[in-house]
């Protein structure tokens, strides 16, 4: 771990374990993130992305999902050691998360102003107008008109963009040093997602914050991200820098992915789709878990699961089909 990485996952492993199976939800997931850069979670639903940002904050549903193994490497400590109590004071201060439905995440028993104040006053030692100030200071960043008045207001008196706002003002509110962003523009139109991303990077730029984004838009990736790894069954099959990964896309599924999204201009009678469904996490195929669906499918693939193999400098990918290359 170098002085520029604020955050790096070592083979981290999330199951939950249910009466129909142990559900491998994230796998041997490893990655890494450096000081002010964004890394992009992409991959079908159900592939183990929003588990794996859950897991290295520790708010994975107990008893039945439980972390069994890996490390969660922060600011040069791992996460998965510290206490319940140490974590809380991790949580909203030095990670925050932004989650898909902002909905789901304000109270609407709340005004806005006392539900933005909340993290401030758990981790801040601010007197109460300092807390205001602070609240008014977090809404005029993103960009909410008359502050003053909104804080007074409660979720349900505004539009969804203005909702999204509201729980990002939330994240940033301490100044933390990795967002996550899960699914964060799902319940917004294509006007206000534009605004909201473009707002996230200015905010990025001027505090030089660390983000993971999660997301199926490769639009949204292009547009914010500066790394990228592709999930697929619990497991991360393909990270690269987002120019490399679009200029030439190597795994299957990545290719597959990439494939399913439609062309400007392009007359098709049907557009790409990606045969059959991912595997039930309970349920694993042996060897690759995409092998069932890749037409490029050999017998290995379907006996022993792939080992990471370089494609350039800072690209990496787990198949068969690069070993055969090489």
């Amino acid at each position: 771990m170098t002085d520029e990485t604020l955050l790096e996952v070592k083979d981290l492993k999330t199951y939950f374990f249910t009466r129909r199976g142990t559900v491998k939800a994230v796998d041997g997931v490893s990655f890494q993130l450096k000081k002010g850069e964004t890394l992009g979670l992409v991959g079908e639903s159900g592939c183990g992305k929003s588990v794996t940002c859950f897991s290295v904050i520790r708010l994975v549903d107990k008893p039945a999902g439980r972390t069994v193994g890996g490390q969660v490497i922060f600011n040069g400590e791992d996460l998965l050691t510290k206490s319940e109590k140490e974590i809380q004071q991790i949580r909203g201060k030095h990670i925050s998360m932004i989650l898909q439905d902002p909905m789901m995440s304000l109270n609407p028993l709340f005004t806005v102003g006392n539900q933005v104040a909340e993290p401030v006053k758990i981790h801040q030692k601010l007197d109460k107008r300092m807390v205001w100030e602070k609240v008014k200071e977090m809404l005029s960043l993103v960009n909410i008109p008359s502050p003053e008045v909104r804080m007074k207001e409660y979720p349900h008196q505004m539009s969804g963009g203005m909702r999204q706002r509201i729980v990002g003002a939330m994240a940033l509110s301490c100044q933390p040093q990795l967002l996550i962003a899960d699914e964060p523009t799902t319940a917004l139109d294509v006007t206000i997602q534009a605004q909201f991303l473009r707002l996230l990077k200015d905010i990025q730029q001027q505090s030089n914050l660390s983000m993971i984004v999660v997301t199926h838009d490769f639009g949204i990736v292009a547009r914010v991200c500066d790394r990228v790894a592709v999930m697929y069954a619990g497991k991360i099959v393909e990270t690269a820098e987002t120019r490399d990964l679009f200029n030439n896309p190597t795994h299957p599924y990545t290719i597959a992915l990439m494939n399913s999204l439609p062309k400007m201009g392009a007359k098709v009678d049907r557009l790409y789709t990606i045969e059959g469904q991912p595997p039930e996490l309970q349920n694993l195929p042996p060897g690759c878990n995409f092998a069932p669906r890749c037409p490029e499918a050999m017998e290995i693939c379907r006996q022993e699961y792939p080992p990471q193999s370089m494609v350039t400098e800072e690209h990496y990918m787990n198949c068969w089909l690069a070993k055969g290359k090489e």
